[in-house]
């Protein structure tokens, strides 16, 4: 991987938040600025995004916590971004004071938010992104396993939306995005998360957005296409799989393919959507009870946000009986809501997503609701996990080997004017919504029960 060099102003700067603990759980606000007559592109509170970063939260079972990590700030509202991480203990129902493991410095830009893996040894590993290829990321491991208070950093390298899987004893396999010619996808891999293997180029049709899960030592990967590096025009849908750390690849049929590739019209591609006028903005992936996979995802006419010629739609897109199944949901008010699946052995499918407006009706988020899926492309709204919000809800994040204690978290925050930005958590049924604690006295504290 590339390395970069700091100044040591930087590492000076960079020094003044690094390690230390914050007293309470604030999530970063944040605005892109590309505003049309229905407000900005996105923004809001973005401490759990995006999308591309993943995964987020780990649940692990040796010590019965899970972990997390976030894009916090020192204090409520302010603009300065921290790579957080928190954990939540279930056998005391209390979470611990967050730790920043990294300061961004003069960054405000959750871009910059952290991912987060763990190794057999239960060493905490925070994949820190960067930005484009001006603004490296880092990769930080925990001193001790299943500890997420003290850290070290052990390389500084150029990646984006980092998605690092460990598979075991065999490594780590990490996918992430290099700014060459349009935002590409990229994998390396690595035994001990110190030395890596270079960089190798996954996809180059002028750029791509992903999203990826991993189940033994099976790495699947969706990802849209960018016509002609143009982000606001991100179509079509394609799918990749590998069962050996990304030496080799194969489509869903298990067609063997040669990386990168570089055609609209590859056999990866799930659906033609370019074809529709439609645009694709990526969710969430997992795996169905015989292995199948399921690309959740939202289709939309325009990039920016409001009402369009055509309703956007919460989708599915799932392999069975040898073919691609697609199933709407529900509509979608934005195309920067994000939402998480959940698909157990036994159980019917649900969604945690922003699928109800909320108080800033075009604005990213809403209310969060539970969603069921009776029969195939039949789905139900079951109940309102949030409802009367102040601000909305945006970014709902589904943990790795989730607790039903802990099944999703997210943020809040108002996507029209910099607001405070809380975190919330919420279980399996949906049944409690709580909120983590903005201000912490001590080094543990009881989430606050928001009904």
């Amino acid at each position: 991987m590339l390395a970069f060099l700091l100044h040591p102003e930087v590492l000076q700067a960079a020094e003044s938040w690094t390690g230390k603990p914050i007293p309470g759980y604030r999530g970063i606000w944040f605005d892109l600025g590309q505003r049309s007559s229905y407000g900005s592109k996105y923004s809001g509170g973005l401490g759990t995004y995006t999308a591309k970063h993943g995964p987020l939260a780990i649940y692990a079972e040796a010590v019965d916590r899970t972990f997390f990590v976030y894009g916090g700030t020192p204090e409520a509202g302010q603009r300065h971004l921290l790579a957080m991480i928190g954990a939540y203990d279930h056998s005391s129902g209390e979470v611990h004071q967050p730790h920043v493991v990294h300061d961004k410095e003069s960054v405000n830009d959750p871009h910059d938010n952290p991912s987060l893996s763990m190794d057999p040894q239960g060493h905490l590993w925070v994949f820190v992104s960067g930005r484009g290829r001006h603004r490296p990321g880092f990769v930080y491991r925990s001193r001790h396993p299943y500890d997420h208070t003290a850290f070290e950093r052990v390389l500084e390298a150029e990646f984006t939306y980092p998605q690092p899987w460990w598979l075991g004893e065999d490594g780590c396999l990490h996918l992430f995005t290099q700014y060459t010619r349009g935002r590409e996808l990229y994998w390396n891999q690595s035994q001990d998360g110190r030395n890596w293997t270079p960089p190798r180029k996954l996809a180059g049709m002028g750029g791509h957005y992903q999203i990826s899960h991993s189940v033994g030592k099976r790495v699947i990967t969706a990802f849209n296409a960018h016509p002609d590096g143009n982000v606001d025009l991100r179509t079509n849908l394609y799918y990749l799989q590998t069962h050996d750390l990304g030496k080799s690849w194969q489509t869903i049929t298990g067609q063997e393919v040669t990386p990168p590739l570089t055609d609209f019209s590859h056999p990866a591609r799930v659906e033609n959507y370019q074809a529709q006028g439609r645009l694709v903005y990526l969710k969430d992936l997992v795996l169905d009870e015989a292995g199948q996979p399921i690309i959740l995802h939202l289709i939309s006419d325009h990039h920016q946000p409001g009402p369009h010629r055509r309703p956007r739609f919460w989708r599915v897109a799932h392999w069975r009986d040898g073919a691609w199944a697609m199933e709407d949901i529900a509509p979608a008010w934005h195309n920067y809501d994000m939402g998480s699946l959940y698909v157990e052995k036994g159980q019917a499918w649900r969604l945690i997503a922003p699928t109800a407006p909320g108080p800033q009706q075009h604005g990213t988020g809403g209310e969060v609701i539970l969603w069921e899926r009776q029969a195939p492309g039949k789905w139900q709204p079951i109940k309102a996990i949030t409802h009367h919000s102040e601000r909305n809800h945006a970014y709902v994040r589904r943990p790795l080997h989730a607790h039903p204690d802990f099944a999703a978290f997210w943020a809040d925050g108002n996507p029209d004017r910099l607001s405070p930005s809380l975190l919330y958590f919420t279980d399996r049924e949906g049944a409690g919504l709580w909120q983590l604690p903005e201000t912490m006295r001590t080094g543990t504290a009881k989430p606050i029960p928001r009904h």
